[in-house]
């Protein structure tokens, strides 16, 4: 019987449409999943008449692929990845193949390559984005390790199945050990600050202007014009579906608990690490924190008379209204979508930053430009902001900020005044925009030639001795702050 040409652990939504993605590409796949009926029902029905085969052990799924074999893991981050490795191991052979194509820790990453490099097999870090049907159509793949390997063992496959842009296929070596998991860490972190940017544009024309999800969905769309946002996109169609047991919208019967599996977070720590400033995409993460305690909102906002959604005075900005956030409809919707689109903006400017931190920090040798390049299709956060990223960081790889740059300098000078607009007219209502206000108040701390860290830096000194420079000569220097009181 033939080898198979790769193997695949781990048959849940991304595992069982990426192997039928690579079968479709010409190659030959064996599949295992700890749940043996999943195994046994996926090649019968969903994969029959297709080069896909059933292994029910991993002894089985290893003796059925081709040396050097690439084993590739679907599976869920953390202790099952180490698991796994460590069942895989004793059947592998010198110049043997580890893929974990999940969304693991950068930092495991790195100490699982270390662990099967030292035992003469290699190890790839690879991350992959375009959910379902990314994985069955054409996802996004940032491969991470030794680059030989990549070359020699995974390059054509991976670009055979990998989405495919105008100037070629969504895939490029990004660089040695973990790399590609933390360029994956940093396109979710990206995903988190776009996607609660545009809820909170929802919430302020829900709660502010009383639309109609029908009617925020007609907005998103022709909003979507300018951006073409796969987030925007799903956006639109998600608030135009209506339940099947109400006949209401269906995004109104869904529970306003968001989940989070570490990405983001785990993308916030790493960039406080490397003292780089992600207000967005944190504001963003504790966004989804709050939605979570629930039953802590409901009583808290009891105490202050908010019970429901008729608290936030909704129409009020239907017509006219007066006062210092004084407005009408049409004026707010220009403002929101100047917010919307500038905090997208700086939700992408606080990740390509981290990229550039982090790439010097660990060694990565990180190509800004390929991976903006490598996430205009296929991944979760492509848009056609990113033609213009790629183009920036062509332009010069160590710029400061996508701020400066020639391709968005201009939109914000233009749009900043909208943006203020609405953040103030949605604060002024209550409605709770944290992430937009973050990236104003980031945009208003880069563009600030004097920030209040003199104060601050002042008490540091007084309580703890910490010492301060002067703005006229050079040196350090200490006050005795006691001194004659």
């Amino acid at each position: 019987m033939p080898k198979s040409d790769i193997g695949l652990i781990g048959l849940g939504v991304m595992g069982r449409n990426l192997a039928l993605n690579i079968e479709s590409k010409g190659y030959s796949v064996t599949v295992y999943d700890r749940e043996p009926d999943v195994t046994e029902r996926f090649v019968s029905e969903t994969a029959a008449n297709r080069r896909i085969s059933p292994a029910y052990s991993y002894k089985e799924l290893v003796g059925s692929v081709s040396r050097p074999r690439k084993i590739m893991l679907m599976i869920k981050a953390g202790a099952p990845v180490d698991s796994v490795i460590d069942q895989l191991l004793p059947l592998l052979d010198n110049g043997d193949i580890i893929i974990d194509g999940g969304n693991s820790y950068y930092r495991d990453t790195d100490r699982r390559y270390d662990r099967v490099s030292e035992l003469g097999l290699s190890y790839m870090g690879v991350g992959i984005s375009g959910g379902e049907y990314g994985a069955l159509n054409g996802p996004s793949i940032m491969p991470g390790g030794d680059e030989e390997t990549y070359n020699s063992a995974l390059k054509e496959l991976l670009s055979a199945i990998a989405a495919q842009a105008e100037d070629g296929p969504c895939v490029t070596y990004i660089g040695p050990r973990s790399a590609g998991h933390y360029v994956k860490m940093v396109h979710n972190s990206i995903e988190y600050g776009v996607m609660q940017v545009i809820a909170e544009a929802y919430d302020v024309m829900r709660k502010v202007l009383g639309m109609s999800a029908g009617e925020i969905s007609g907005t998103f769309a022709e909003w979507n014009q300018e951006q073409s946002s796969f987030l925007m996109e799903i956006t639109a169609e998600v608030l135009d579906r209506a339940d099947a047991e109400t006949g209401q919208p269906l995004v109104d019967m869904i529970l306003d608990t968001a989940g989070q599996k570490g990405t983001g977070k785990w993308g916030v720590q790493d960039a406080f690490d490397l003292g780089v400033a992600v207000p967005t995409i944190s504001a963003a993460v504790e966004a989804r924190i709050m939605s979570a305690i629930k039953s802590e909102r409901m009583l808290v906002s009891s105490s202050f008379g908010r019970t429901g959604l008729r608290d936030y005075g909704i129409g009020a900005v239907r017509g006219a209204i007066e006062g210092a956030t004084g407005c009408d409809a049409s004026s707010l919707l220009r403002d929101l979508k100047d917010a919307l689109y500038l905090s997208t903006v700086m939700a992408y400017a606080e990740g390509m930053k981290m990229l550039q931190v982090a790439s010097r920090e660990y060694g990565y040798g990180l190509r800004c430009h390929e991976i903006a390049r490598i996430w205009k299709a296929g991944c979760i956060i492509r848009s056609s902001l990113l033609p213009r990223v790629q183009e920036a960081y062509l332009e010069d790889a160590g710029q400061v900020s996508l701020v400066t740059t020639r391709q968005f300098s201009g939109d914000f000078r233009r749009r900043t005044g909208g943006w203020r607009r609405a953040v103030m007219t949605a604060l002024a209502h209550g409605v709770p925009v944290p992430a937009m206000s973050a990236a104003l108040s980031h945009f208003d701390n880069l563009t600030s030639p004097f920030l209040s860290a003199n104060l601050v830096q002042a008490q540091r000194d007084y309580f703890g001795a910490h010492t301060y420079q002067r703005v006229d000569r050079d040196g350090v220097f200490h006050t005795d702050w006691l001194k004659g009181r």
